[in-house]
């Protein structure tokens, strides 16, 4: 039985290139869309199996496209596709519900195994890029720094921080409520003996967290 997939990037180049990527495979190509506009559209009228997003797409990013494609088609797993092997944009993909998050530069076979795992409803692979990141957001090991207690869960939040995530981000990942993040975000910062989330990211970054 074939995938049906979904085909969400604003150059046309990229999207014949995987169209002729797949072609002979068991996926099947059922629609393609150069916006995030399009794509919604796209994908409520033909329910995909996956949905290949783009994650620099006109009409709002990728990952705004990503939150409605959970909400609308909530059946139809999305792959995130970048140029960029950027933590953040990992980070995000992971927490906003995505199944997995490949390279535009990755060969055919990686990209094949990304839409065959995400279609059958498989976790991402431990050593691919969102695989990477999730055990990082998961990781509640608590710092080991004489200059800073911090408990395990401001070490994970802190984590959360260095990767540029957002407050409303932070709180969906752990299953808190935004006010509660702000608060141990304070507190970290009290801890670190820092004046912002910035110089706390750098703190984290040289500490080795993410």
């Amino acid at each position: 039985m074939s995938i049906r997939l979904l085909i969400a990037d604003d150059h046309e180049a990229v999207r014949l290139g995987l169209v002729n990527l797949l072609a002979g495979t068991d996926v099947e190509i059922v629609a393609q869309a150069a916006s995030g506009k399009e794509c919604l559209k796209l994908a409520e009228q033909t329910k995909p199996d996956v949905v290949l997003l783009d994650v620099r797409i006109p009409d709002g990013d990728g990952f705004q496209v990503l939150k409605k494609l959970r909400q609308k088609v909530p059946d139809s797993k999305v792959v995130m596709l970048s140029h960029h092997d950027n933590p953040t944009y990992v980070a995000r993909s992971a927490i906003w519900g995505a199944s997995d998050y490949v390279l535009k530069g990755s060969g055919r076979q990686a990209i094949l195994d990304a839409i065959v795992a995400a279609a059958s409803g498989q976790a991402p692979l431990a050593n691919g890029e969102l695989g990477r990141m999730v055990k990082v957001l998961n990781n509640q090991e608590a710092v080991d720094d004489d200059q800073a207690s911090l408990t395990r869960r401001e070490t994970q939040l802190l984590r959360h921080l260095a990767l540029g995530l957002s407050n409303n981000e932070i709180g969906r990942s752990l299953a808190i409520s935004v006010e509660t993040v702000k608060e141990h975000v304070q507190n970290v910062l009290r801890k670190l003996a820092v004046k912002d989330r910035t110089q706390a990211a750098v703190w984290a970054v040289r500490k080795g967290l993410v």
